[in-house]
């Protein structure tokens, strides 16, 4: 992860809901100065709230109390930010950034409040994970956006797992099938894995067990691993052995492969559809 002095050197989370809370908790515990940040949030959670006071992190309402600031992260739910934006106006100009990380909500969606001032607009897809700071984040900016301010945003987002850029905002739909809705197929994975160890005899609680450290455990192996997931499929697939047994079944035509292309092609259409305002 790039040093705090990388970060921009004022930011302003509003939002403090699961996102919000992870990409907080990241920055403190990257020694981002805690006067240096502000939460905007009438309401935020319990921890939060213990977390934002604590730590000596500012706290605002709502846009009105805030200083400005020189990086703003938007993270509220997609169904409220046309009712959020607006309420930045005052904040927001052709120096600053703004960063949205609501799923559907387009890059011209964002710039309209604040057209006038011809924003410098990031819209980014983190997932889940990033509440163990293990999330992936993919962004993309409006040609406003400077090198020094990708920079920042790559700092900032670093603090919740690994960051890339797209150039094209026509591949966050994707990005959103692949990894933005991809924990949930890997916990349904889990759910799967831990029904068919009771179907074949197993007790509910060792085959929950026994499921989700697979899981886990594979995904760190494959992290730490030199190798692609494809060798490691390989590498634990004896010839004529039960892996070869239950992978004839995963990888035939209807399997695996086939459903998870399907999947990934059902959750970028949504994504598609949310940004059209379908």
């Amino acid at each position: 992860m790039s040093s705090p002095s990388q970060v921009s050197p004022t930011l302003c989370l509003v939002g403090a809901g699961n996102m919000g809370g992870a990409m907080l908790g990241g920055w403190l515990a990257a020694g981002q100065t805690p006067s240096a940040i502000t939460v905007i949030d009438p309401n935020p959670p319990q921890a939060m709230a213990k977390l934002i006071a604590d730590s000596g992190v500012n706290h605002a309402t709502g846009p009105q109390d805030a200083e400005r600031s020189d990086l703003y992260v938007v993270a509220v739910k997609p169904q409220i930010m046309g009712a959020v934006l607006p309420g930045l106006a005052d904040h927001i100009d052709s120096e600053n950034a703004l960063v949205s990380v609501a799923a559907g909500t387009t890059i011209a969606m964002l710039e309209a409040p604040f057209a006038a001032v011809q924003p410098r607009i990031i819209r980014a897809m983190p997932n889940t994970p990033a509440l163990v700071q293990r999330g992936i984040t993919v962004c993309v900016a409006n040609q406003r956006v400077s090198a020094e301010q990708r920079q920042s945003v790559s700092t900032v987002m670093s603090a919740i797992g690994d960051v890339e850029w797209v150039e094209d905002e026509g591949l966050i739909d994707a990005v959103t099938g692949v990894s933005g809705s991809g924990p949930a197929y890997v916990f349904h994975l889990a759910e799967a894995l831990t029904e068919a160890g009771v179907a074949a005899g197993l007790p509910v609680e060792l085959a929950a067990k026994l499921a989700e450290a697979t899981v886990s455990g594979a995904g760190e192996l494959m992290r730490q691993s030199d190798h692609s997931p494809a060798q490691l499929r390989r590498n634990v697939t004896s010839p004529n052995g039960t892996t070869q047994a239950a992978l004839e079944i995963l990888m035939d035509d209807n399997g695996f492969p086939a459903l998870l292309e399907k999947a990934v092609a059902a959750a970028t259409q949504r994504s598609r559809e949310l940004a059209s305002g379908s």
